[in-house]
């Protein structure tokens, strides 16, 4: 069939935003989807444009199934998407990632990896919609499909939320297997570069060509795979797949949780590369030891080797991550526009991303200069969900800034009377303003038990109650700055 004409693709797109738009938040629709263009239908496949390659390998990471499914109910079963960027072409026969899981010994390109099957209708037979994006360049047999090109050392913003993590994932890039870091968890909230510097580490090694084999995966996918390989009686392949690994990396491991036979197999995988001298990386959103529904003996041997944390990024390293990402897109932000973005979007680095993508998408669509009024009206409303969220992390983050002490003394041992006294503030102000338990805002200040957060607490109510000036304007300050009133 001929390519259909221009009006077409527009009310065919336009019903699978009408769809979309149901099934994803405001302010994701109008910073995901607004910014698409249709650019041609021929038979059941879309071209359509997005600002740049950030925007379609966010839409494909977090929005797949939505998207997926909207598709093939517009379009049917053979349904396919293919992104453009601004800059490039319609291209007549653009490259598809192979996704399929790549038994050594099935007829899968050698470049493959652990992936999601992107399948529908229930079976290994169903029609499939494939996402279609420019090449990538292919650097290794397994991991370098996986691998984010984006994720190096060289585009990670350091700063002391995280200056211990990348040294020690920098010690493990250059002596995989021989350093004591062995496994190596990284853990924190979400977009707080977990997974950025454990796929650091593989394109480091990577990048020395020693023939190492570095296999990246996520604990769901293992999961999956794990199942599918018993169900096609293939647990052999599978198990001699993931145990000839040079470094695995798994991320996420807070999701096997349940998944006893899955668990089970990986505690053998694990024993396995472990005896062998290999290098084991692995992300979570908590510390071994809080991690629910995993099995001791796992929990225990992730605690063999080093447990790091990244914290949110203050407001020096927010402005660093803001310019550098303006730069590597080709722009030159205002200082006050970068400094508005940083003071208002605090949690993680994947929302100041999100944001500045917007932003830039905004000012490029609409041709306006970037200015702060711009950037207010762009990013206002997410601005406005943070400072009604309130959390143990915020509220570390808040107290450094405005009592001047690095994170790293506010969570460690430090007796000096200054750091003392902050490290109680933000204490008393997690217990009043989260749900958070003792024991929880104790594990927030390096596994302080109950009874130093229990006499922390009293303290400054104490101070509260004598009428003490320095607490008084302490306090009212974080109120202000958390965007809540004086209890």
């Amino acid at each position: 069939m001929p390519e259909q004409v221009s009006r077409e693709v527009e009310v065919v797109w336009n019903e699978c935003l009408d769809l979309i738009k149901e099934k994803v938040s405001p302010q994701a629709f109008k910073t995901w989807f607004e910014p698409t263009k249709p650019l041609s239908l021929d038979d059941a496949t879309i071209n359509i444009q997005v600002p740049n390659r950030f925007f379609y390998e966010w839409i494909d990471e977090k929005y797949y199934s939505v998207v997926r499914k909207t598709l093939v109910k517009i379009l049917g079963e053979s349904a396919k998407l293919v992104y453009h960027t601004v800059d490039e072409e319609v291209q007549e026969d653009p490259e598809t990632r192979s996704v399929k899981f790549p038994f050594p010994n099935t007829q899968v390109p050698e470049v493959s990896t652990p992936g999601p099957s992107r399948t529908i209708g229930g079976g290994a037979q169903g029609p499939q919609i494939t996402f279609t994006r420019p090449p990538v360049q292919i650097t290794s047999d397994y991991s370098s499909v996986e691998l984010n090109p984006r994720f190096t050392f060289e585009n990670f913003v350091m700063g002391e939320c995280n200056q211990f993590a990348h040294a020690a994932a920098k010690a493990v890039a250059e002596n995989p297997g021989k350093t004591r870091f062995n496994p190596m968890v990284l853990y924190g909230g979400t977009g707080l570069g977990k997974t950025h510097l454990a796929q650091a580490i593989g394109h480091e090694i990577l990048q020395r060509g020693t023939g190492e084999r570095i296999i990246y995966t996520t604990s769901e996918r293992f999961s999956l795979d794990f199942v599918d390989s018993i169900q096609n009686q293939k647990t052999t392949e599978f198990n001699n797949f993931y145990r000839s690994a040079t470094v695995l990396i798994v991320d996420d491991i807070q999701f096997f949780a349940n998944k006893e036979a899955t668990q089970d197999n990986f505690f053998h995988t694990f024993n396995a590369l472990n005896q062998a001298g290999k290098q084991i990386i692995l992300t979570s959103d908590v510390p071994p030891k809080q991690l629910q529904k995993v099995n001791e003996r796992l929990i225990s041997r992730f605690q063999w080797g080093l447990t790091t944390d990244l914290q949110p990024p203050d407001l020096e390293t927010r402005i660093a991550i803001l310019q550098k990402m303006s730069a590597d897109e080709g722009y030159q932000l205002p200082g006050d526009v970068i400094e508005y973005i940083a003071r208002n979007i605090t949690h993680s680095v994947r929302e100041l991303e999100g944001c500045l993508i917007s932003l830039l998408a905004e000012s490029s669509l609409r041709s306006i200069p970037l200015s702060v009024d711009l950037t207010r009206d762009v990013i206002g409303d997410i601005a406005t969900v943070q400072e009604q969220t309130v959390t143990a992390e915020r509220i570390q983050q808040e107290v450094c800034e405005l009592l001047q002490i690095p994170l790293s003394l506010l969570t460690g041992k430090s007796r000096k009377q200054e750091i003392v006294f902050a490290r109680q503030v933000a204490m008393y102000l997690i217990r009043e303003l989260t749900s958070a338990s003792l024991k929880t805002i104790g594990n927030h200040f390096g596994g302080r038990d109950h009874t130093t957060v229990m006499h922390s607490l009293n303290t400054i109510t104490d101070l509260v109650q004598a009428g003490d000036d320095r607490t008084r304007r302490a306090l009212n300050g974080l109120y202000r700055t958390l965007g809540v009133s004086a209890r």
